[in-house]
């Protein structure tokens, strides 16, 4: 039975708690959709002039002692993926026309049963790179520390950088803000794979952004060790 004596409750306002909540929370998102586009932006643009100048062609690229051949991805049989592959021939070209007289190749190695230089050691010298101008660098787990350990553990100052076109201007700015004098050389030839190269392109914008923090951090890499003498042996 309801009478005239029944009164409903005061409704309860979300808790002043609740309210700063909600409001941090889409102040988060707004900073986060702000602040993305201009890493992803200054991050391009300083990719962009650090690399000008310093990329070319396999037939105009000057000549350099060392030829620098970044990691990717290695099958489970042992096998170098199509763009590592790829990077390969191109630095067996360079080689050949004596525009270098060492390659050194960095990659991952940091399982015992996933080598990534081993693969491409093995592909170079099946392919009639002697093997005594073959150097490995087992701890090139990324750009960074593959450009800083080829100046700080290897002893090389001048170098052709090889990699596919996309990360090409990636790899140039990153060893010339380590030290190097760098130069590179970008593979075309897997674009056929046009899903990958798609997909490879997309991820290389967000690298840039991580680049700038490598390089202005001055982090060390993952492994430093000791001094290796594997590219002074190679171009004597």
């Amino acid at each position: 039975m309801i009478d005239g004596s029944f009164r409903p409750g005061p409704v309860r306002s979300p808790s002043r708690r609740r309210r700063w909540t909600v409001r941090l929370v889409v102040a988060g998102v707004v900073a986060v959709g702000l602040l993305v586009p201009a890493a992803l932006v200054g991050s391009g643009t300083w990719i962009s002039r650090a690399a000008r100048g310093h990329v070319y062609d396999l037939a105009s690229v000057p000549p350099a002692p060392v030829a620098l051949v970044l990691g990717a991805q290695v099958r489970p049989d042992g096998q170098p993926s199509e763009f590592l592959a790829a990077r390969l021939d191109l630095a067996r070209r360079l080689f050949e026309q004596g525009t270098v007289r060492a390659l050194l190749v960095s990659g991952d190695h940091g399982q015992p049963e996933y080598d990534e230089p081993g693969a491409m050691r093995r592909w170079l010298l099946d392919h009639g790179v002697p093997d005594d101008k073959v150097v490995l660098d087992h701890a090139g787990f990324d750009t960074y520390d593959s450009c800083l350990r080829a100046n700080r553990i290897f002893g090389v100052e001048q170098v052709i950088v090889v990699t596919q076109s996309f990360h090409i201007e990636r790899a140039v700015a990153v060893c010339r803000e380590v030290g190097l004098d760098a130069v590179g050389v970008g593979d075309d030839s897997v674009s056929r794979f046009e899903r990958a190269w798609r997909w490879g392109s997309f991820r290389e914008r967000f690298a840039g952004v991580k680049a700038v923090w490598d390089v202005n951090t001055r982090r060390d890499p993952v492994f430093l060790g000791p001094r290796e003498t594997g590219v002074d042996d190679a171009l004597r």
